[in-house]
Parts: structure tokens; C-alpha cells; sequence
């Protein structure tokens, strides 16, 4: 450490009353200690071959004994470069998010890069503001989870000049960079799993809100329907939140029909955490009275009892393939417009044959 008032190191005497203030060593300190000039410590610092072996290591070592780091603001200043990734999530008590969020992390620490994080809560213009925010502090590259602006951002890019990749971008258009699960493939794969297991009156619990997601999905129930040749019936298409309280309301709604269904297709694992929940409320059992199926496969649904047949989404990969895309993005190389990530079912003992 050294002591700003004197330029001394820490430790050396100073007049008595006068306060001194404490520094990280530069670049100056360290050259005036090796008596080289600056350019020279600056290089030994980042390994030069055109350092003397010997001087550049006696650098180096003054450079650890004074407690010198390099500063990230001074090397963006040169390279134009921050080394930093802006990640704006829905909210991050998700636990979707948090794994995407995991997958990013891990890409991003393994290529020299920092993460800040920033919660948009579900509110397009907060969003917006948080991506233009990242963008004004200079960040190289910026992810979006579950973007509630989309498309939106094409006419931002020309002025923001940052690469901006979306994951499970939630609404429909022609944005340039995203990763997204097939939505619709996943779906109609747990709804003929129930067709195949007998069911003819399957509802589907989707999202209130409309977005990409509940729309793919819900066109693959429909498919699987279609395909197996079973009627439409409006009544079992009700719509909670995303969440287990609201997705309890949506499937109390089912339970007092004249005939209520005998399975349900949720649009996420929260939504039939919910649903599974109203069921057992009203003394039905899960899967003898009623089959329930999620998406998603959160770490929760091979807990659930009985354990939870859902769709799954490689959140972890998923968050690796949007950094992976951004990094390309950000070095000028050729990268994917729209990467498309299989969806998997994953039968457990929540879905049973009708009786």
C-alpha cells in the first residue's frame, strides 16, 4: 500500500497529526521502484518477449510485494473492452432463471468475463431501461431471459452498438440473435403421451399473458388433439400466471365442471405444482383421479408426490449456447440467428392410464 499523502510506502514515518491516506500501487510506483520506465513495467505485466527476462521478472516481483493489480478500467480504455456481460432476468427467484442464469456464469468465468445481474421483474419498460442502462456503462454484450420486449430492440441496436442474444424470448418477431426451446414439439409430445395413456378430456392450464411461450405450447396441444382426432373443448382451456397460486384458482375452475377433465397439460412445472395442490384440496388423488403433466423440469418436480412427468428444458446448456453465441457476436465470427433446443419428455408417476 502506499501513502498518497507522501507518495512513500505505507509504514514510513510521517508527521505527527497528519492523516494519511492509503492507495493501491500504479504503474508509476512500480517503475520507480525497478527504475524502468512505464512502457516497460506495462509490458513485463502482460508478458512481452520484448522484456529482459531478469527485468521482467524483478517487475514482477516488486509488482506482488507492492500489492499492484491491474486495472480493468484503465485496460478498457485501451482495448475498448470491459470484459463485462450485462444479464437482465425476469425475476430472479425463478427457478428457470437461476439455472439459465448458472449455465451463463459458467461460460462467461471460463472466457475471462464478468457478469452483472439486473431483475426486470416482468415490466417491458423496466427491461428496456436496464438493457439501456448495461448499455451506457459500456458493457461488451448483453443476455436477455424471458424478454418481454423482443423484437422491440431492433431499432435500439444501430444506436446501442452492443450485441444483445435473447433466451426464450417471449414475444413473437424477427429478432436477430436468440436461443428458444421448441415450445410446440415438447408440448405436443406430453400431450399424446396422455392420448396414448387413454385420456379424451385433457385441459391445458396456460399463461394469462399470451406470450411466445404459452402460444407454441398450446398449438402443440392442439396438434396432439387433432391428431388423435378428439374435439376442442373450450371449457378446458383455462389460463392462470405462471405461478402454483393462480394455476390453484384455474384448476378449482376445472374440478367444478360437469365433467372435469381427466389429465391436464400445465403450461410450466410451477403452474402444475399448483394444480396438483386445488386437487388434492378438493380429495382427488394424483394420478388415479386426475393425470397432471408440467414443462420445464425444475429441480422440484422429481420431488413432487408422485413425482412430476414434465418436458424438459436444458436450462444449463441453454445459458452455455447464449454465451457461447454472444462471445461469437462480440469477436465479429459468423454465429447462429436462431439456435432451437430440443425439448425432452420425461415420464414420471403423475400420468397414469384413465380408468
Amino acid at each position: 500500500m502506499f501513502d498518497k499523502s507522501s507518495g512513500k510506502a505505507a509504514g514510513s514515518a510521517s508527521p505527527e497529526g497528519v492523516k494519511r491516506v492509503f492507495r493501491q500501487p500504479s504503474i508509476k510506483d512500480i517503475a520507480r521502484l525497478a527504475r524502468v520506465s512505464h512502457p516497460t513495467v506495462s509490458r513485463a505485466l502482460q508478458n512481452s518477449p520484448l522484456v529482459n527476462p531478469r527485468t521482467a521478472e524483478k517487475i514482477r516481483k516488486i509488482a506482488a510485494e507492492s500489492g499492484y493489480r491491474a486495472s480493468a478500467v484503465a485496460r478498457g480504455l485501451v482495448t475498448r473492452r470491459t470484459r463485462t456481460i450485462g444479464l437482465v432476468v425476469t425475476t430472479v427467484a425463478d427457478p428457470f432463471t437461476s439455472e439459465v442464469v448458472s449455465g451463463i456464469e459458467q461460460t462467461a468465468n471460463d472466457h475471462g468475463y464478468s457478469v452483472f445481474l439486473a431483475d426486470s421483474n416482468a415490466d417491458p419498460e423496466r427491461e428496456r431501461k436496464v438493457v439501456q442502462a448495461f448499455a451506457e456503462r459500456r458493457v461488451d454484450g448483453i443476455i436477455v431471459t424471458s424478454s418481454r420486449v423482443g423484437a422491440l430492440y431492433l431499432p435500439m441496436l444501430s444506436e446501442m452498438m452492443v450485441p444483445i442474444v435473447l433466451v426464450n424470448d417471449q414475444h413473437p418477431g424477427a429478432f436477430v440473435h436468440s436461443v428458444m426451446i421448441c415450445n410446440q414439439e415438447g408440448s405436443r409430445a406430453v400431450a399424446k403421451h396422455l392420448v396414448e395413456l387413454g385420456h379424451r378430456r385433457i385441459a391445458y392450464l396456460g399463461d394469462k399473458f399470451g406470450y411466445q411461450s404459452d402460444t407454441e405450447r398450446y398449438a402443440g396441444y392442439r396438434e396432439a388433439l387433432d391428431a388423435a382426432g378428439i374435439p376442442l373443448y373450450p371449457e378446458l382451456v383455462v389460463h392462470g400466471d405462471g405461478k402454483p397460486e393462480a394455476a390453484m384458482q384455474a384448476m378449482d375452475t376445472l374440478l367444478a365442471l360437469k365433467s372435469p377433465p381427466t389429465a391436464v397439460c400445465c403450461y410450466n412445472d410451477m403452474s402444475a405444482l399448483g394444480a396438483m395442490r386445488s386437487i388434492y384440496m378438493h380429495g382427488l388423488r394424483v394420478p388415479e383421479d386426475i393425470s397432471v403433466a408440467g414443462f420445464d423440469d425444475l429441480f422440484v418436480a422429481s420431488y413432487t408426490q408422485p413425482p412430476l412427468t414434465t418436458v424438459r428444458q436444458p436450462m444449463r446448456r441453454m445459458g452455455k449456447l447464449a454465451m457461447e453465441n454472444l462471445l461469437k457476436l462480440m469477436s465479429g465470427e459468423e454465429s447462429e440467428v436462431k439456435i432451437k433446443v430440443e425439448a425432452e419428455l420425461i415420464v414420471r408417476e403423475s400420468t397414469a392410464r384413465v380408468k
